[in-house]
């Protein structure tokens, strides 16, 4: 079946990112242009212990890691099944493969975020968005333009 639009709890169920490397609770919403994703990072995370004892703060890398699992991993996803079918969708996977970040605030253990991905554009299984976080208060976080690369699964 060609043309299907997932719901946001279908996307979610076929991202291939597992705990304790899925930093995606919820996926809000989506369209062929637009996705928003929420994740809560608990006070148990396995990075904390590391960085920074006693102080922890949230890496930049598991920001990015999270901004681009919304913004690429998820809507390609969203793309993949609403340009091909759901099968197309869990054969592929959208790789993220570069990002021009900035960061702006840290994030504490416990703090939840939110993700909002706009498409810049999707073509060849390649998909290129521009990517915001912004904590609970509404403050931006970080942002990113980043890419993702289809590949088959297995």
């Amino acid at each position: 079946m060609v043309g299907v639009r997932l719901t946001p709890a279908q996307v979610l169920e076929l991202m291939p990112q597992q705990r304790p490397f899925r930093f995606v609770d919820e996926i809000l919403e989506v369209d062929g242009q637009r996705i928003a994703g929420r994740y809560t990072f608990r006070k148990d995370e396995w990075f904390y212990a590391g960085h920074f004892p006693g102080r922890p703060i949230t890496p930049g890398v598991i920001l990015l890691e999270s901004m681009c699992q919304v913004g690429v991993v998820a809507m390609g996803i969203y793309l993949f099944a609403l340009e091909r079918s759901v099968e197309e969708a869990r054969a592929w996977t959208t790789l993220f493969v570069e990002a021009e970040s900035e960061f702006l605030k840290s994030v504490l253990p416990g703090e939840t975020v939110t993700i909002r991905g706009e498409q810049i554009f999707w073509r060849r299984n390649k998909l290129r968005a521009r990517i915001e976080m912004f904590a609970a208060d509404g403050t931006l976080v970080a942002q990113t333009t980043a890419s993702g690369l289809g590949v088959r699964n297995g």
